[in-house]
C-alpha cells in the first residue's frame, strides 16, 4: 500500500528543537520519526480523552463502581 504523506512546518523554541535533536542523536532516529511518533500518540490520547469527555458527560450513560466491576469481571474474593 502506498503511504501518501503530507509536508508541515512548524516553529519550535530553541530548547525544545535542541531537545529534540538530541534525542534524535542519541536513539539514531531522525528528528521526523520522533515527531511523527510523538503526533500519533498525542492524537491517540486526545481521541480517548475526547471519549472519556462525551461518556461523562452523558447523562444515560451508566457509572458502574469499582466493586460491581470486580463482581462483572469475577475478581471478586
Amino acid at each position: 500500500m502506498i503511504e501518501i504523506s503530507t509536508s508541515v512546518s512548524i516553529r519550535l523554541p530553541d530548547d525544545m528543537a535542541d531537545s529534540l535533536k538530541s534525542l534524535s542523536e542519541t536513539i539514531d532516529r531522525s528528528k521526523a520519526y520522533i515527531i511523527k511518533k510523538a503526533l500519533q500518540a498525542y492524537l491517540e490520547d486526545y481521541s480517548d480523552y475526547l471519549i472519556a469527555q462525551e461518556r461523562l458527560n452523558d447523562k444515560n450513560d451508566r457509572v458502574v463502581s469499582s466493586e460491581e466491576m470486580r463482581v462483572l469481571l469475577g475478581l471478586r474474593d
